[in-house]
């Protein structure tokens, strides 16, 4: 989602989105012909972000990922879960995920 549909969304202003990639509370990639900014929709539930979202970009960030890389990550199939790790983290197992985030660092 584009990042002024995220605003709209999370009922914030634009400003409010910019903070939340810069923070880490989001990870934002360039996407289309235009290049713009956006966010992946499966990161908002409801009118809030994930809430085990921002702890698990934190660890991702800490073993090296760039949030491009941490998206991809996020969204590539894993047979041992099974699944990936963003739906994962959205059925509420957050401690799995950053476990197996944290092991990427090494």
């Amino acid at each position: 989602m584009p990042l002024p549909d995220v605003a709209e969304m999370l009922d914030v202003s634009i400003t409010k989105v910019h903070a939340l990639v810069k923070d880490g509370s989001l990870l934002s990639a360039r996407v289309g012909e235009r290049n713009i900014r956006a966010v992946p929709a499966e990161f908002i539930s409801g009118d809030h972000v994930l809430e085990s979202l921002r702890g698990t970009i934190t660890v991702l960030h800490d073993a090296g990922f760039e949030d491009e890389e941490a998206i991809l990550w996020l969204f590539t199939d894993d047979e041992s879960l099974p699944g990936r790790p963003i739906d994962a983290l959205r059925e509420g197992r957050k401690t799995e995920i950053r476990r197996r985030a944290s092991a990427l660092g090494w």
